[in-house]
């Protein structure tokens, strides 16, 4: 082989296995500590992100210390990360974000999403996880935009089962509240 030759197959070889290894970087993972147990989430950047970005600032911020799972509805969702344990909405003060619920990932069992009002471009800190395969949530449902999945659970699933089979009560406005409290003591990237 010419020595000009085998340089340029050393360089494409080289780069290759540098594009393998980008390609291979791992992805962000949050372990959450939770009066119930722990459980792993695993996101997807290249997916979400701007949902990504956020949540992870609300992470390394330690926001999610002290807040709760404030609405647990079995065959649906648990959501929480935006109350305190007495029902209070913990401020933030950051800007909603745009919503990406058009990226591929679906509302299914395990999988994050980020909670949201009416208005599609409303999600700040509040997210769900996925109880059962809930399609009507996926873009273009319920309401032409769906909500916008950015993670999964990897790690404790038996935790979000708990989770999942609290008992709930009403408290005035809120329905669907743990009776008793689903403490988040602590989200860190792992």
């Amino acid at each position: 082989m010419k020595p000009r030759l085998l340089q340029w197959l050393t360089v494409f070889a080289t780069l290759g296995t540098i594009a393998d290894g980008a390609a291979a970087a791992p992805t962000p993972q949050v372990e959450f500590r939770t009066s119930m147990g722990n459980f792993t989430v695993e996101l997807y950047p290249e997916k979400a992100p701007v949902t990504v970005e956020n949540f992870l600032r609300y992470v390394d911020d330690g926001f999610y210390t002290g807040t709760i799972f404030h609405r647990v509805i079995a065959d649906f969702m648990i959501q929480g990360g935006g109350m305190t344990a007495d029902m209070a909405e913990k401020p933030n003060k950051r800007a909603p974000i745009t919503l990406e619920s058009k990226n591929g990932l679906r509302n299914d069992i395990g999988w994050l999403a980020m909670a949201r009002t009416g208005d599609p471009n409303s999600a700040t800190s509040q997210f769900f996880i996925n109880t059962v395969n809930n399609a009507g949530l996926n873009h273009p449902q319920p309401d032409g935009n769906g909500y916008a999945v950015f993670g999964k659970v990897i790690e404790g699933m038996d935790t979000v089962e708990k989770i999942r089979r609290v008992k709930t009560r009403s408290t005035f406005p809120h329905r669907d509240v743990p009776a008793e409290t689903v403490l988040i003591e602590s989200a860190k990237r792992r």
